[in-house]
């Protein structure tokens, strides 16, 4: 005949399979902490292409015909900026100071490419988890 288990060792069994779970639980959160920096570090030394004048007309003259005065050319993560955002969520004039990385080269691009072709770029911040700026989308106007 089989004994019964013990309180002490089904307390045991308890314990082992909870720290089984928060092992695993905390593995999954380091492997998301790494790829997160892992993606901002090559958001931050990301270059802009060769390929694009020829991507930047495919893409504008795709919405013109559709009637679209206006595309989505970059998304990143608000904690990209050196404020978090900030100025990009007040509509300060000057928000384009806080780009770090890519974002502070595509401005720049912009700035010497675009610009004086007449287009505009704006910025605003496109999600708020928890309250808290998440993602800034920047758009090329026309």
């Amino acid at each position: 005949m089989e004994a019964i288990l013990k309180p002490d060792e089904l307390h045991k069994i308890s314990d082992d399979a909870e720290m089984i779970e928060l092992k695993a639980a905390l593995a999954k959160r380091k492997q998301a902490e790494h790829s997160a920096e892992e993606l901002r570090h090559t958001f931050m030394a990301r270059d802009i292409a060769k390929e694009a004048p020829a991507r930047i007309n495919a893409a504008i003259k795709t919405a013109a015909l559709r009637g679209v005065r206006e595309i989505q050319v970059l998304r990143f993560p608000a904690s990209y900026c050196n404020d978090g955002g900030r100025s990009i969520n007040n509509f300060e004039p000057d928000w384009h100071k806080s780009l770090e990385g890519f974002a502070q080269r595509a401005y720049k691009y912009y700035e010497k490419e675009l610009a004086p072709l007449g287009f505009k770029l704006r910025a605003e911040i496109a999600s708020f988890p928890d309250g808290v700026p998440g993602d800034v989308a920047m758009y090329l106007r026309w």
